[in-house]
């Protein structure tokens, strides 16, 4: 059966993308709400609003009862999550199709097996995929991990099983302060994510982060559609995006995303999903796997031609593939700038009422952000409220555009992370392409000093 009707169980510019993609193929859309968001943008363009709870995400946005009894009353028969919230809760997602709900997301125990690092580590490891060296799974003697940490060569990382977003990561430089360490990093672990299991992996010195994004069909089907590079990043959170990354070539591409796309063929996954891994020397280390569509999917989407949101809903819905392998070609260069609500150098958190709101524009030139003149930023979510993505026959042309983009760019009444973007394009080593995941924050150091 055709979905007609769509919930969009998110917020923000990503439940915004979601509309629009809907909408150019003729489904309805459905906005649930806080009451935070009742003057958000999506949930005015949205054919039906309804409100599920107050600001605090747990009451609204995280609120699986809430959300199943809005698209019953809406008489949805899609929920599609987006990124962050419910989108990697393999329980929500059995609850959705427990209500003869579509999910447009993976299959539940492909979400559930991904979620759990370790798991997701030794399932990577079983599907060909390049690991970084380490613990086979969770660790907790400290003797064992001495020996493994002996094999395997100082520095070594301790990482909690759950969670992310560096926290229950450790580095450890000898054997000394390992065990110490390791039960640091199982605290940290347990208060944030209610497990303190951890695990032991090689201290990658220099990485850069560079993820594949793929696509299934669930039933043994899959393509890769290129790589991502998301090395600049502070504190383990993405700050710039581009494709095609400025140190894989097309033989390494073609390789590397073939692995890829051949484990997630034979994993029998569905929908769209990003393979992560750290570089390093010519390298590729497997770190984790994203069950959702990414934040900085529109690079993808610029440089392929390809709607990553219109193909997730086509693959819920039971369609096949809309591209083979063969028909993906990767032409140009996208960069992604994440504009946030906050002090671009403080990183103090800056919500409050957007007095006035330009988007940048001409060619080639995306804005994917909820904003208008008048609208009060809330102080309850993440501080991300636009992305600006621009795409270019060549990186250097990219670059001179997205300045352009940047300096059009108007956003007043809250501080934004516009003038830090703005110096990034202006530094040699991003210009010259040669950063890695320490860059930014080294280079924000000197700049404070």
């Amino acid at each position: 059966m055709a979905i007609t009707r769509l919930l969009i169980a998110n917020r923000g510019e990503i439940a915004l993308r979601i509309h629009r993609a809907a909408h150019e193929m003729g489904i309805q859309t459905v906005a649930v709400h806080s009451t935070a968001d009742a003057d958000a943008m999506h949930v005015r363009l949205a054919d039906h609003a309804i409100c599920i709870g107050p600001p605090a995400a747990k009451d609204s946005y995280l609120n699986v009862a809430a959300i199943i009894s809005a698209a019953e009353i809406a008489h949805a028969d899609a929920i599609h999550p987006g990124y962050g919230f419910l989108s990697e809760n393999a329980q929500f997602a059995e609850i959705v199709e427990a209500h003869g709900i579509t999910w447009i997301g993976p299959k539940p125990e492909h979400i559930r097996t991904m979620g759990d690092k370790v798991e997701a580590k030794r399932t990577a490891g079983k599907l060909g995929l390049p690991l970084v060296p380490g613990s086979d799974g969770a660790i907790d003697d400290p003797e064992e991990a001495r020996q493994i940490a002996a094999e395997i060569g100082y520095p070594v990382i301790i990482k909690a099983a759950s969670g992310g977003g560096g926290r229950g990561m450790k580095v450890c430089t000898g054997p000394d302060e390992l065990e110490t360490l390791m039960r640091q990093a199982g605290s940290e672990a347990k208060a944030a994510f209610g497990d303190d299991t951890v695990y032991l992996e090689k201290y990658l010195g220099n990485p850069r982060h560079i993820e594949f994004q793929i696509f299934g069909d669930g039933n043994g089907n899959a393509v890769h559609l290129g790589e991502r590079d998301c090395s600049l990043q502070r504190r383990h959170q993405k700050v710039l995006e581009e494709a095609p990354s400025p140190v894989i070539n097309s033989a390494e591409r073609a390789r590397m995303g073939g692995i890829v796309a051949k484990a997630m063929a034979d994993m029998h996954y569905r929908g769209a999903g990003t393979i992560e891994f750290l570089w390093e020397d010519g390298e590729f280390y497997f770190i984790e796997m994203n069950t959702r569509l990414q934040v900085e999917h529109p690079v993808t989407e610029a440089i392929t031609g390809v709607d990553l949101v219109r193909e997730q809903i086509r693959i819920a819905d039971g369609k096949p593939l809309s591209v083979t392998q063969d028909e993906i070609e990767f032409k140009g260069h996208a960069i992604e700038c994440r504009i946030n609500a906050e002090d671009p150098w403080t990183f103090a958190p800056s919500p409050g009422l957007v007095t006035s709101y330009h988007a940048a524009g001409g060619m080639h030139v995306r804005v994917d952000s909820g904003l208008y003149a008048g609208y009060r930023i809330p102080p309850y979510y993440d501080s991300m409220i636009a992305k600006l993505i621009v795409y270019g026959r060549t990186r250097e042309g990219c670059i001179m555009r997205l300045k352009r983009a940047l300096e059009e760019m108007v956003i007043e009444g809250v501080k934004t992370s516009i003038p830090l973007h703005c110096a990034i394009l202006e530094q040699p080593d991003f210009l010259n392409g040669d950063y890695s995941i320490k860059w930014l924050e080294e280079w924000l150091a000197t700049r404070e000093g």
